[in-house]
């Protein structure tokens, strides 16, 4: 994506440098530095303790909430909502190690990532993940600018905690699903980065 930018923005600059328009190269240049901004990939390692549950995703908590999520868990427990804007670090990581369960994309539409319905209306896509006895929830969750989700795993992949697993293009959100005996230790507001923050804590 960012030579496919850099291609087509380059053409403009040299056409309209060569025509006596150097100002034709400042689309270029900012064009490069969003691209490149958004595409960053920090190296992150997470903090010691496999009780502890980190981030998926970078950005702002919106939802701590209480919540039965059938279709995949069947189960009461408490969802976190992280919604990332364009300007956020947008690499998906792990919240916790064990085994990919299930993977499953549903089409949908691109509404604002951070409004409520949009883990119902919007495309998604769910990742199921079995750890130490427990079952987690991941939903990435495309935005109003969103038009491709990326997702790196597949069933009965192991996985490591903080470790990458997917993407989502431009401003998004994710969903985590954790157990009801696993105690959240973040609140609305709070920002957070993927695979570092600690988001939830299991039973010692």
């Amino acid at each position: 994506m960012i030579g496919t930018a850099a291609g087509v923005l380059g053409l403009v600059a040299a056409v309209g440098t060569a025509a006596g328009h150097p100002a034709a190269i400042v689309p270029l240049v900012v064009g490069l530095g969003l691209c490149l901004n958004f595409f960053r990939d920090p190296e992150r390692a997470p903090p010691p303790g496999d009780h502890l549950v980190v981030a998926p995703a970078d950005g702002r908590v919106v939802a701590v909430v209480p919540e039965r999520e059938e279709r995949f868990l069947g189960a009461a427990g408490t969802r976190i909502s992280i919604f990332m804007s364009p300007l956020d670090v947008h690499v998906n990581r792990n919240p916790v190690s064990g085994t990919v369960e299930r993977v499953q994309h549903t089409a949908g539409k691109f509404r604002a990532a951070f409004a409520d319905k949009a883990s119902l209306d919007n495309e998604r896509n769910a990742i199921v993940l079995e750890s130490r006895g427990r079952r987690y929830l991941m939903v990435q969750i495309a935005g109003a600018m969103a038009r491709r989700i990326v997702c790196r795993v597949a069933p009965g992949d192991p996985v490591r905690r903080g470790a990458r697993c997917g993407l989502i293009m431009f401003g998004s959100r994710v969903d985590l699903f954790v157990p009801a005996d696993v105690r959240p230790r973040v609140q609305v507001g709070d920002r957070v980065h993927a695979g570092t923050t600690v988001v939830a804590e299991e039973p010692a």
